[in-house]
């Protein structure tokens, strides 16, 4: 949603909503939540001054910004994905829930990514309070 267009930013989803239905879901609803499920991480990695070091902690993400980080990063892979071959968002945010279903595309990456960046700097849990 850009600029609290929140009427705008509605449509996008039902447009891309339609067009899953479109590529053969039953029920797009439970498509985007099983792909929001399948986004959702369960660690991340925070900075934490000692001694004049920051070290990357990592600890567990509580419920709420599980949500929030999954969506800011489907979204975000919508927009980053090319307009020359998706013309419009709607088609884009289509396209990347289709590719979290199949655990591929930029925001699923993303996860994999910090849950990676949480595995290797395991050694530092024990500076987490």
């Amino acid at each position: 949603m850009h600029d609290g267009k929140k009427t705008v930013a509605a449509k996008q989803v039902y447009a891309a909503f339609a067009l899953l239905k479109a590529q053969g879901q039953a029920d797009p609803l439970a498509a985007f939540l099983s792909a929001m499920e399948n986004l959702r991480p369960q660690m991340e990695v925070r900075a934490r001054r000692i001694g004049g070091a920051a070290y990357q902690v990592p600890s567990p993400v509580r419920g709420p910004r599980k949500d929030s980080l999954a969506l800011r990063w489907l979204v975000a892979a919508a927009r980053d994905r090319a307009s020359s071959q998706y013309h419009t968002f709607a088609e884009k945010l289509a396209a990347e829930i289709t590719d979290i279903l199949a655990s591929a595309g930029a925001a699923y990456k993303k996860k994999l990514d910090m849950h990676r960046m949480a595995e290797a700097n395991k050694a530092f849990a024990h500076f987490r309070w």
